[in-house]
């Protein structure tokens, strides 16, 4: 049984937490605001800080929602890195900056500690069912300790490189999903305004090459109206704003995700921010003034 460490116990953290304990770990717990009960009911026991769960801790995972929180919880005067000693793990399973994450790292490693950035996609689903995709940075002796929790976790995990690497597949991974998600939301707008059925639409398009889990869920969400969210908009905005500034300083041009970030801007502006990712398809039909299913 290892010591571990988990700050952050928001949406994705708190189930992911919970997966640890029931692999049978002794969990120290912080998180800003109150712990879920169930956490603490099923041994996890909680702090005042970060420092103190460092220093209860071998490995202290991170889960928090941006770089500026990951900044804190590592480097505030109660964070991790106030409590650490060398040797112990630090796993950062943010989605943030991969170039800040390196600056990270090399500060924790001066520690004499170890360092993983470990994103994950699969949202509350797979946090909750233990299938996330794990894209994981740094040594490859450091994810091998880590790996057997990772398995608590998720399911589809790689080691994609050194530290940053992981933020960089993650982010990679947010520009397809913004892709897709915007390419379903036109064919299905396009074929409901054209007096199709955009659900049997769907369904004929789930039998060829245009098959995708985007089609297959989200295009779901948008002939339902589901759109209370999995995974919100305004996290969507942070990830492809990480794309784009990241862009910006490698000299390279993301003009199909800079598209998809202005639709993703134009549901914010319209009350949207804390949508479904798949409300991406409400700013084509603002534009279009025609609504999926709607009868032309």
């Amino acid at each position: 049984m290892s010591k571990l460490g988990f700050v952050g116990l928001g949406i994705m953290g708190t189930p992911m937490a919970a997966n640890l304990i029931k692999g049978g770990h002794e969990l120290a717990l912080f998180t800003i605001g109150p712990v879920a009960p169930a956490l603490t009911e099923a041994g996890g026991k909680v702090y005042a800080s970060a420092k103190e769960v460092a220093q209860h801790s071998d490995i202290i995972f991170i889960m928090v929602p941006d770089t500026p929180h990951v900044a804190a919880a590592l480097f505030d005067e109660a964070g991790i890195a106030a409590g650490l000693t060398a040797g112990k793990i630090v796993v950062d399973m943010s989605s943030i900056s991969p170039i800040e994450t390196k600056e990270f790292a090399a500060k924790i490693r001066a520690l004499g500690c170890e360092y993983l950035d470990a994103p994950v996609s699969g949202g509350q689903v797979g946090a909750e069912a233990a299938t996330l995709s794990i894209m994981v940075g740094g040594s490859e002796t450091t994810f091998e300790t880590v790996k057997p929790l990772f398995e608590l976790m998720g399911k589809n995990i790689t080691l994609v490189g050194g530290n940053g690497d992981g933020q960089t597949a993650k982010v990679a991974n947010q520009m397809i999903v913004a892709m897709n998600i915007q390419a379903v939301g036109e064919a299905l707008l396009f074929a409901s305004k054209a007096g199709a059925d955009p659900a049997r639409v769907r369904q004929a398009l789930m039998g060829g090459f245009a098959s995708s889990k985007i089609l297959e869920v989200h295009g779901e969400r948008m002939i339902k109206r589901t759109f209370n969210p999995g995974f919100r908009i305004e996290l969507h905005q942070k990830d492809l704003n990480l794309a784009l500034t990241s862009a910006r300083k490698l000299g390279v041009a993301l003009p199909n995700t800079a598209t998809c970030q202005e639709m993703f801007n134009t549901c914010a502006a319209h009350g949207g921010a804390a949508w479904d990712h798949s409300a991406l398809v409400r700013a084509l039909e603002i534009m279009a003034n025609f609504e999926v299913g709607q009868k032309s």
